[in-house]
Formats: structure tokens, sequence, C-alpha cells
């Protein structure tokens, strides 16, 4: 694979990009892209999904719906013997 100029997406055959299918998936995954050739022309381009695509939180979607327990924050006291306990 001939390596590209820094920033610019990497050229790849049409069949080197099929036989090595998901090995340029992987790279594409980690970031980087590829100009996808046939014959010398560019016939598509292969890169990871803007990052916009994830779909933004919304606080406060959950309210009202997780429910702690009444003693959550309290230790179990045979938590708290097996703590103390001499090692051993």
């Amino acid at each position: 694979m001939p390596s590209p100029g820094p920033g610019s997406p990497q050229r790849v055959g049409v069949r080197e990009l099929r036989d090595n299918l998901t090995t340029f998936l992987r790279e594409a995954r980690q970031g980087s892209a590829f100009l996808v050739t046939s014959h010398d022309r560019v016939v598509a381009e292969l890169r990871p999904p803007p990052q916009e695509a994830a779909p933004p939180r919304q606080p406060g979607v959950l309210a009202g719906r997780i429910r702690l327990a009444p003693d959550f924050d309290e230790t179990p006291p045979d938590l708290i013997d097996s703590m103390e306990a001499p090692l051993g």
C-alpha cells in the first residue's frame, strides 16, 4: 500500500479493498480514509462517519424511572466484619 501524505486519504484499488475488506474497515473505524480506485480513477471514498452522527445526550431522560433502595448507602455489618477481620 502506498503511504499517503499527511492528512490525505490513501488510495486503494478495488481488488485490494475486496481482498482485505476487514482490515480497511477496521482502519476506517480508527479514523483512516481511503480513496477507492478502478483503473487509476477514484470511484468511491471510504472514511469513518462524522462525529455528529451520534445523537446528543438528553439530560433528565430517566428522571423518575430510577429508584434506589432505602438502604442504598448502608454497608451491611457482615461486610464490615469481613473487611476488618485479620488476614490469614
